[in-house]
């Protein structure tokens, strides 16, 4: 039963009729450009195969009533009496996108729905912000108002920022509003311009989950985000994109050993995003691949935001027949990495590097090839 089917079976158990919207909203993996959002930088991610679904309908009252079933739970909230979480739970993404929509002045409505998903939970593919977007789309679908990917991405943002105290960039809530079918999506973190473009042919992308977990908010991501504004204040900048290569490297010795190394994955970073988009519309994956590891030794040992498990699930890819190149991919310190590899050989792939890295870490992984996917959207009626 795929998750359409899901929801849409479950929702008429529990409420006795057919929903009036089913929407989905995409988990995301970042192909290249990482711990650069929050600097205003360049991404480069794709939507994938995996999404948040809500099957729905209006409320004639101010009530979002809503019933998760991969938590097994049910919970609601008053729009007009929001309160923020003294602990979080998966109600309070609904309920902080509801507080950013009418913050920004949309009118919103209350509904009822039924919720499903198959974004692994921590694994970095950015499933709170396919189940943000979901919401979104969800009280698009009820209330009426005009869907602008880019405000509505803003507004899912602000929730994970200042309602759920997780300091995420704008990549996450962008890429799962704005995909493109079959296409990578590059991101100016600063404007919000995108620019699509085709994965090389005869590629495909390959997801290594390393079945390792953090969570965001405990882990040390706030920390390298503050470290990367202060030295962005050093420069006298608004943010590290804004620096250079050449300028850095002039001035690098300003700055202690630990900001030198987290500013320079970032300025670097930069630079490979940009070249990505180059390699893409070459056709090239070779380039493509050699950034990716370069990307992944910059996370590793200047950002220091890598783990044992990621290190050998990226190597055991890396020293694959059938692979261009692989890095972690995510905020990091567990979860998933992300592979370029040869489309015919993807299946082959798949079972030698699993084999690989159960070897080396004992581990058992879930690898899984993607493709890119439209971003959110209602899919019924």
């Amino acid at each position: 039963m795929t998750q359409l089917e899901k929801v849409h079976a479950q929702f008429i158990a529990e409420f006795g009729e057919a929903p009036s919207f089913i929407v989905r909203a995409p988990g995301r993996v970042n192909l290249i450009g990482e711990h650069t959002d929050y600097n205003d930088g360049f991404v480069f991610p794709l939507a994938i195969d995996r999404a948040a679904w809500i099957a729905l309908r209006p409320r004639a009252d101010a009530t979002v009533c809503a019933i998760s079933l991969d938590m097994d739970d049910r919970r609601q909230f008053a729009l007009d009496d929001l309160r923020r979480p003294a602990e979080l739970k998966w109600i309070d993404y609904l309920t902080g996108v509801a507080w950013a929509l009418a913050e920004r002045g949309y009118a919103l409505r209350g509904w009822e729905g039924v919720l499903a998903g198959d974004v692994p939970i921590g694994s970095g593919l950015s499933s709170s912000a396919a189940l943000e977007l979901a919401a979104a789309r969800a009280f698009h679908c009820v209330s009426g108002f005009e869907w602008d990917a880019a405000a509505i991405a803003l507004a899912c943002q602000a929730a994970e920022n200042e309602w759920l105290g997780v300091k995420c960039g704008i990549m996450d809530q962008m890429i799962s509003a704005a995909g493109v079918q079959n296409r990578a999506l590059l991101i100016d973190c600063r404007s919000l311009e995108t620019d699509a473009a085709p994965l090389p042919d005869e590629s495909a992308v390959v997801i290594l989950d390393t079945g390792t977990r953090r969570g965001l908010v405990d882990s040390a991501y706030n920390e390298r985000r503050e470290q990367c504004e202060a030295a962005a204040r050093h420069f006298a900048v608004k943010a590290l994109r804004d620096i250079d290569s050449p300028s850095f490297a002039a001035r690098a010795h300003e700055l202690d050993a630990l900001s030198r190394k987290r500013a320079r994955h970032v300025i670097t970073e930069n630079d490979r995003t940009l070249r990505a988009r180059d390699a893409m519309n070459a056709d090239d994956a070779a380039l493509l691949g050699q950034l990716m590891i370069e990307s992944h030794i910059s996370l590793r040992d200047d950002f220091e935001v890598s783990s044992p498990a990621l290190d050998a699930i990226v190597d055991c890819a890396n020293a694959d027949e059938a692979c261009y190149g692989a890095r972690m991919t995510g905020a990091g310190f567990g979860g998933c990495a992300v592979a370029l590899v040869n489309a015919e050989g993807a299946r082959s792939f798949v079972e030698r590097v699993s084999a690989c890295y159960i070897a080396a870490t004992g581990n058992q992984p879930a690898l899984y090839v993607t493709r890119a996917c439209r971003g959110a959207e209602t899919v019924f009626p």
